[in-house]
């Protein structure tokens, strides 16, 4: 797990990669796979094909945490997922926020902007949705430990700006 400025993550061939942190990016809600909610018991948040193409090369696949908001509303707390999910097979890549906090309803349509301040892990397969589930609950359990770290709060004052600094808009 690391967080801020050049970082070492985990590549999906096994060595290692380095990504440039804080990254920002905001786009469109779309529908994706619907297993979120539905299988899962983690809804998400989808960008589209455009947006997660734009994704820059550095950032391998794998599991993140930062800070988002839908709309020009509330910054919450953020884990994000990039990847193929090889527990389901996805034949395209995606990128797909879980957003740490109960929305009365959806919000497809609506612009999501997302700042990702750090990783948390590579994207591996699953023997079990079990497996899935547990690793997914860990997974926010990390994000929710460390942007609740003094220097992560200190981002999420700052989000609009550094939004504004580093966005890749679609």
């Amino acid at each position: 797990m690391r967080s801020g400025g050049a970082v070492l993550v985990e590549a999906a061939a096994g060595g290692v990669a380095m990504v440039s942190l804080p990254f920002a990016c905001r786009g469109e809600v779309v529908r994706g796979f619907g297993r979120g909610s539905r299988q899962l018991g983690v809804p998400t948040a989808n960008f589209s094909d455009q947006v997660v193409e734009s994704f820059p090369s550095d950032i391998p696949t794998g599991v993140y945490y930062g800070w988002a908001s839908v709309g020009n509303g509330d910054v919450h707390k953020m884990v994000l997922s990039i990847g193929w999910n090889p527990f389901y097979k996805n034949i395209k890549k995606s990128v797909e926020t879980h957003i740490i906090h109960n929305f009365k309803e959806d919000f497809y349509g609506e612009i999501l902007s997302v700042v990702i301040i750090g990783y948390i892990r590579s994207e591996k397969n699953f023997n079990s949705l079990e497996a899935l589930i547990s690793a997914i609950k860990e997974d926010i359990e990390v994000a929710k430990r460390q942007l609740g770290l003094p220097e992560h709060l200190k981002l999420k004052d700052n989000f609009f700006h550094l939004l504004e600094e580093k966005i890749v808009n679609h």
